[in-house]
């Protein structure tokens, strides 16, 4: 779905302006920052825009020829490329994605965006599970086949989770999607999301240390909406009584 099909969103977050439009580009290129390129159907990439060329009319991303997911989103016709400026969240379209091999690699041209989306990011309240059962979230992670993973949730707002890994495995890089994670809050609430690695840090505690695994969360349906506000909902009245 294209950015401006979206509704609820007004048109000044809408950049058309090419100086500026450029200026962010650069941005993402000199910053070496982590740009998700997804397509219909779950399609998603972690990559990286390795050059603008604005006289050219060209965008140049990294690519692995050999990842299915590249051929998959060619195959699609058209993407939709996140990136994350620390609290800005820009997003572009790049149609007629081309997969071209060099000397030195292989790169995924598309023609130059005429248009982009930002949206500042909004912080929110944020709540710490609490009673016996252990809030939880379960994924799979590529670099780990035939195993399953089972983080402690540390907090949760509607936009996003900080999940705690204990052990020593260096699997979360920013930009990294994950699908079909299934968020254990308690009993009855149980959502099956997507999460997007927005920042990793190490936390040092009592005797330990862990890794902080920031995510926003995506892909969340009207009925896992509703779920997770009376979720947030439930904990902060019951937080707020526990502190009387």
């Amino acid at each position: 779905m294209h950015p401006s099909d979206r509704g609820g969103e007004p048109s000044e977050l809408r950049v058309r302006s090419q100086i500026e439009i450029r200026s962010l580009l650069r941005q993402l290129v000199e910053g070496d920052i982590p740009v998700a390129l997804s397509g219909a159907g779950g399609l998603s990439y972690a990559t990286s825009l390795w050059a603008e060329d604005a006289s050219r009319q060209m965008l140049v991303f990294a690519a692995d020829p050999k990842a299915e997911m590249v051929e998959r989103l060619i195959g699609s016709g058209e993407a939709t490329a996140t990136a994350y400026l620390d609290n800005v969240k820009l997003q572009f379209e790049v149609p007629d994605l081309v997969l071209v091999h060099g000397r030195t690699g292989s790169v995924l041209n598309a023609p130059y965006p005429r248009e982009l989306y930002r949206f500042q990011r909004r912080s929110s309240y944020r709540v710490r599970p609490i009673g016996r059962g252990q809030a939880h979230a379960s994924l799979r992670h590529d670099d780990l086949p035939g195993r399953q993973l089972d983080l402690r949730i540390i907090d949760l707002s509607y936009t996003g989770v900080a999940l705690m890994l204990a052990e020593p495995l260096e699997l979360f890089q920013r930009g990294l999607v994950l699908s079909n994670v299934m968020l254990e809050l308690d009993a009855g609430t149980q959502l099956n999301v997507g999460l997007r690695v927005s920042h990793v840090s190490r936390t040092e505690a009592i005797g330990s240390c862990y890794l902080r695994v920031g995510c926003e969360l995506v892909g969340l349906d009207l009925a896992a909406q509703r779920d997770l506000q009376r979720y947030i909902d439930q904990t902060q009245r019951r937080s707020r009584l526990l502190t009387l």
